[in-house]
């Protein structure tokens, strides 16, 4: 079993980290684990579309899958290792309806012993690192001992956990509500890397500045960040220099957009809209004299019919 490096990802993240910004976070950051929307197994093995499609550029790259059932996972873990990913990640996190009903996400916490089956019955299929994706707890079960009795059950077939350090309420807040509350316990995930020192923990979990992952990983083997990579992706051009240590400026944004063209050209000549590439690349200038503008004329214009490349460079035209 090969390992990631899971120093530093960025967060699987519903309708945003699809392969577009994949490959976008990728010119940004050569060395941040990337991981994939949550897939179902159910959309891989009866679905229409290539649920695992990505770029060979996009490495490394990790598959995060949703599901509940061993064979069903196992299956679709050695489809995604044949077609080259680089690690399998189980979704025990996400607090959704929708997910809750197909019994997978971070209802499946309470159900330790199905958890270490599934994850069980992946790593006898590949050789590539199988993962976990968890919270701190669920609804009342959230005591440390409820955490620590998942990860004793769970931990003999896998040695990575990345956790996001706020239980789940699996009734009576949405998902987006659920990203702000309950509180978060960074303090809860630094006990259990000083418990059980022989894991690799990720944090998870309402991160935004380099300064705060550095001081994480004072206490933790890994960070994971997910809306603030998104919203403000410049955070990723400082990854590769302040948190892998690597002697390398970091790259210009102006020069990062022109660096997309070539994917853009292809990508179009494949049928794909630019408004669903550039979208991801929004916040890129965030802060910077002319921001507003860049956002505002890429939305009326990227979807327009017949959209390219000179719409992104006329929109570039407005950033100082």
């Amino acid at each position: 079993m090969n390992s990631t490096n899971n120093k530093f990802s960025v967060a699987p993240m519903l309708d945003w980290t699809d392969k577009h910004c994949r490959y976008f976070h990728r010119i940004l950051t050569k060395q941040t684990l990337l991981y994939t929307e949550m897939v179902t197994t159910g959309a891989i093995l009866f679905g229409k579309g290539d649920y695992l499609a990505f770029n060979a550029k996009e490495h490394p790259v990790s598959l995060q899958l949703g599901g509940s059932e061993p064979k069903a996972l196992a299956q679709c873990a050695k489809l995604a290792q044949e077609r080259g990913y680089d690690e399998i990640n189980l979704n025990v996190g996400c607090p959704s309806d929708r997910v809750q009903n197909g019994m997978f996400g971070a209802c499946l916490m309470a159900n330790a012993e199905l958890v270490a089956k599934c994850v069980a019955s992946m790593q006898e299929q590949i050789d590539i690192p199988v993962t976990v994706k968890t919270r701190i707890g669920i609804d009342d079960q959230d005591s440390y001992t409820f955490l620590c009795q998942f990860i004793e059950k769970v931990m003999p077939f896998t040695k990575t956990f990345i956790i996001h350090a706020r239980k789940a309420w699996l009734s009576g807040l949405s998902p987006k509500e659920n990203r702000e509350v309950p509180p978060l316990n960074y303090e809860r995930v630094y006990q259990l890397k000083q418990d059980y020192p022989h894991l690799t923990i990720a944090i998870n979990g309402g991160i935004k500045t380099i300064d705060e992952i550095k001081q994480h990983l004072h206490y933790v083997d890994g960070v994971m960040v997910g809306r603030e990579a998104y919203q403000n992706p410049i955070l990723l051009t400082q990854i590769d220099s302040q948190i892998f240590g690597l002697p390398k400026p970091a790259i210009d944004p102006i020069l990062a957009i022109k660096a997309l063209y070539p994917y853009i050209e292809q990508q179009l000549t494949k049928g794909a809209q630019l408004n669903h590439i550039m979208r991801h690349t929004l916040g890129i200038f965030n802060g910077r004299k002319g921001a507003k503008q860049w956002r505002r004329y890429l939305s009326e214009n990227a979807h327009k019919q017949g959209a390219g490349i000179e719409v992104v460079e006329q929109a570039l035209t407005f950033i100082n």
